[in-house]
């Protein structure tokens, strides 16, 4: 273990140890490591860290950039205190401004055919058939891809029908009931799994050819690839992302309730629960991001008010 590797691992146990809960630090600080080490680097310094965060494998209007610098900045600070060489990249370096966008809202048939392009993609059987059953546990649950790829084994019951979100965002935990089809579907990837890895070196249930967890960053590059090959989203106005997933599961729920003249604001804190959102008007988003939504709620509205 290099000198860098180890005083990230002492800053993110110390952190840790005071209640911080650093998820997106520990993922991809030890990439900004590695480009220190491949730069040869001795010291951080602010050119290093703009090098790596400004890295074009992340869109610069997007809050990646700023992401990063924030991680950078904090293991700076504790860097500091060790190597007074080091120096800390200066709050304003890197600006990020909200830019709302509607979401890109997949139809079954987008998510068929993005499975579908993997194996062009992903040659590789074993990783090709982690990618598909990730794409689709996404789809038909709504998860966040950072649940899905820290599942581990044991989280997922397939005789029970559920699978267990643990400690995601906002350090809450869930149930979420799964349909027949997708446990089948994640039964199939679990044998296939110990079948090709039968000794991971990760407890994780979706995992590498080499038996480690998958990584964030190469699941969400290969992710744009598909949607670039599969022609998903080509006439569209903006690009499809994998976040728009969860999008999607929210979005056709309420439009299938909706449809089927389901009391949509009785049901809409289950569906808040499920998603693992803080609260129901997280939920409520959904109604006034999606125009076909926020017309199902107006003719909603209009016949409730010829009543």
């Amino acid at each position: 273990m290099s000198a860098f590797a180890q005083h990230l691992e002492d800053y993110l146990r110390l952190r840790q140890t005071l209640g911080h809960q650093l998820a997106e630090a520990a993922r991809i600080l030890p990439d900004f490591i590695a480009h220190l080490e491949a730069v040869g680097a001795s010291t951080i310094t602010v050119r290093a860290a703009l090098s790596w965060v400004q890295r074009p494998d992340a869109d610069q209007s997007s809050s990646v950039w700023m992401r990063r610098m924030t991680a950078v900045r904090g293991f700076a600070r504790h860097m500091s205190g060790i190597d007074s060489t080091t120096e800390i990249p200066p709050l304003g370096l890197v600006t990020f401004r909200q830019q709302w966008r509607p979401p890109f809202i997949y139809s079954e048939a987008d998510v068929l055919a993005l499975m579908a392009t993997v194996p062009q993609v992903v040659p590789m059987p074993h990783r090709a058939a982690t990618f598909q059953t990730m794409i689709g546990l996404l789809a038909a649950t709504g998860m966040r891809v950072g649940e899905a790829i820290a599942l581990a084994r044991s989280d997922i019951d397939c005789g029970e029908g559920v699978v267990i979100v643990r400690a995601s965002k906002f350090n809450k935990s869930r149930e979420l009931p799964l349909a027949s089809t997708t446990v089948e579907a994640l039964g199939a990837y679990a044998r296939l799994r110990d079948r090709v890895v039968p000794q991971p070196s990760s407890p994780t249930f979706f995992v590498s050819r080499k038996g480690t967890a998958v990584i964030y960053v190469d699941f969400s590059l290969k992710f744009r690839e598909l949607v670039r090959v599969s022609g998903v989203g080509a006439g569209s106005s903006f690009r499809p992302r994998i976040h728009d997933l969860r999008h999607s599961f929210a979005a056709n729920t309420l439009i299938r309730w909706y449809r089927a003249g389901e009391d949509v604001g009785a049901l809409l804190p289950r569906l808040s629960t499920y998603l693992g959102h803080l609260t129901p008007s997280y939920t409520y988003w959904y109604l006034s991001a999606v125009p076909e939504l926020l017309t199902l709620a107006a003719v909603r509205l209009e016949r409730r008010s010829r009543q």
